[in-house]
């Protein structure tokens, strides 16, 4: 079986060379051909494990989410998984559940198994990633930023899709448009609904938009509680902007308990509605790219692995639909 010096020694470098080749680090574009195709043709093959040892890291990625329940994740896991895949890692999926002590027990894992980096979708106000960072482990963050850590963000644009979808439903005739969203905590939740506070502050003079807010949890309970309290306001909203599918799901089925459907209340979705492919009629939906988002990551992600230094930054998606195709 070749080793590691009979590939140096075939192609005339050393034998740190071809270690570098394989581990992903910086080598010339002619070295590195050259070094490939010595081993090719020696049937040579890197011993993984050792390699992991050795760095103390491995080629598995951790992809840690909010609510594996919801497709949005769904999507963005076979995002992170088509571009990691092509790269030769795999990926290790986690659901936080919201839940920041969840949430720290798999960054922990991922620390003790020395994973070579974590897409990771922040629960609550902030999460702690000191412990990957200082063992030089990068971290992507998805869906939310993570401000005041070193680690590169993908989110989508809230407060314009927020500002967005009110706007369109006060264009179709609506009053007083009300505003269902996610935990006071959460930044997606907090940018969706102050993109609906412009807009409801310009065209509801008078009415305080406090009492047209509700917070819920991203989830169907969440959704139909909050719009159950918002139709027994004193001077009901006759059309809502929901902040996520599946509480817009919960606000559905509130809306039918009450005898009302879309389009006569007027209702707008931020991210596709699951359980209703063709989209239930009357219901405008922000588009998320959610697979897109999940690929970019993962994109991100495998550069810091390979040893970019560029400054870290967060990359803000426009509300459109996914580009990328099924298979």
């Amino acid at each position: 079986m070749a080793t590691i010096y009979d590939v140096a020694a075939r192609a005339g470098v050393s034998a740190a060379t071809v270690s570098r080749v394989f581990n992903g680090s910086n080598v010339s574009a002619e070295k590195a051909g050259l070094v490939l195709r010595v081993a090719r043709e020696l049937g040579y093959t890197p011993n993984r494990t050792a390699r992991a040892l050795r760095m103390q890291t491995s080629n598995v990625i951790g992809l840690v989410v909010a609510d594996i329940e919801n497709p949005f994740f769904t999507a963005l896991a076979r995002g992170v998984e088509d571009v990691a895949g092509e790269a030769g890692f795999s990926v290790v999926l986690c659901n936080s559940d919201e839940d920041p002590d969840r949430e720290v027990r798999h960054l922990q894992i991922a620390v003790a198994e020395h994973m070579a980096g974590v897409i990771l979708v922040p629960a609550g106000g902030g999460s702690d990633v000191t412990a990957l960072v200082e063992r030089g482990r990068p971290v992507v963050t998805v869906d939310r930023a993570l401000h005041g850590s070193p680690v590169d963000s993908v989110v989508a644009d809230n407060l314009a899709g927020g500002r967005a979808a009110t706007t369109r439903l006060y264009e179709r005739g609506a009053v007083r448009v009300a505003c269902v969203t996610g935990p006071e905590a959460a930044e997606t939740a907090q940018l969706r609904s102050a993109g609906w506070r412009e807009v409801f502050t310009q065209r509801s003079p008078g009415s305080d938009p406090r009492s047209y807010l509700v917070h819920a949890d991203y989830r169907v309970a969440g959704g139909r509680a909050a719009m159950e309290r918002l139709l027994t306001h004193p001077d009901p909203p006759d059309a809502v902007f929901v902040a996520n599918n599946l509480m817009a799901v919960g606000a559905l089925r509130a809306l039918e308990d009450h005898g009302l459907r879309p389009p006569a209340f007027g209702m707008a979705a931020f991210g596709d509605l699951p359980y209703f492919p063709l989209g239930p009629a009357g219901i405008d939906v922000v588009p998320l790219p959610a697979r897109t988002i999940g690929a970019t990551a993962a994109t991100l992600l495998l550069d810091r692995i390979k040893g970019s230094r560029e400054p870290h930054r967060t990359i803000v998606l426009g509300n459109e639909p996914d580009r990328t195709p099924d298979p």
